[in-house]
């Protein structure tokens, strides 16, 4: 972990300076990426988790400046629950992600959602944080889950992407909140801006944003037709389905890649494809 040091800030440019915070897992990768934005007064994009040390250190990187907002791409533990002290902290607002109640029975695969998520100001598409010299606009990019926004710097033509699109992994899409059909609609939303780079919540800077996504968009569509592939063979439950086709996939992921096989089934049965026939799918045709 050492060229991934918590709690230190690292400038990505004039206006953005990330820091790290102290929470590695299979599913965060590295841990949460902060990223503050601004020079003489700032915003604060997914605080993470609520741990002493990483709110002391983006305490640091403020260093008295006014924080204009805390903005938020989605309410997942890892992303929003230092919301709260930093409120506290610099008596900003809390602006971003919409709020809901989920009732999921299915196995959280991924980091679940913050409860205590309270927004001040919930932001849509096309809405905008300012401050001195630059511009955050909400970019609606459901899918990872319903509420999920990017943030475009305009300034930098830089896109704060969350967890839509990463540096280190495509996103975990877990039904019933995560839509597939949403997210594959969000990529092709993506490949139609001009963004220069994407800073996402885990992972490095992407610098050749475009090319990621079409290529994310390019894996999903080959997971799908692996999917009918094998339901032309017959039923399938989703567990044998992963295990055919995820050979030597670390066992923490498997419920992961459960519910990303979930996903697609729903979209695929969306479109009329496949049809659900107690724990087994199979083609339509």
């Amino acid at each position: 972990m050492a060229e991934h040091p918590t709690g230190i800030p690292i400038q990505l440019e004039p206006l953005v300076v990330r820091v790290l915070a102290p929470n590695p897992s299979p599913y965060t990768y590295t841990g949460t990426q902060t990223h503050i934005v601004g020079t003489s007064d700032i915003a604060v994009i997914d605080p993470g988790p609520d741990a002493p040390a990483h709110i002391d250190a983006l305490m640091r990187v403020i260093d008295g400046r006014p924080v204009r907002a805390i903005v938020i791409t989605h309410h997942h533990r890892d992303h929003s629950p230092a919301t709260r002290p930093l409120k506290i902290l610099t008596g900003a607002p809390i602006v971003g992600a919409a709020t809901f109640d989920l009732d999921d029975t299915g196995a959280r695969a991924d980091a679940s959602f913050d409860p205590d998520y309270a927004p001040d100001r919930i932001l849509a598409e096309g809405d905008t944080v300012t401050g001195n010299g630059w511009t955050l606009e909400a970019i609606a990019t459901p899918g990872h889950t319903s509420n999920h926004l990017a943030f475009a710097l305009p300034e930098s033509r830089a896109l704060f992407s969350g967890d839509h699109v990463m540096g280190w992994s495509t996103t975990i899409v877990s039904p019933p909140d995560g839509s597939m059909t949403a997210y594959m609609a969000s990529l092709e939303k993506l490949i139609g801006r001009d963004d220069r780079v994407y800073y996402s919540g885990h992972g490095e800077a992407i610098d050749k944003p475009q090319r990621l996504v079409r290529g994310m968009l390019g894996h999903r569509k080959q997971r799908e037709g692996q999917i009918l592939r094998l339901l032309r063979e017959g039923g399938w439950s989703i567990p044998a389905m992963v295990e055919r086709m995820y050979v030597g996939l670390d066992p923490r992921l498997v419920a992961a890649a459960e519910r990303s096989v979930l996903a697609h089934l729903y979209d695929l049965q969306t479109r009329g494809l496949v049809i659900e026939e107690g724990e087994a799918w199979r083609t339509t045709a």
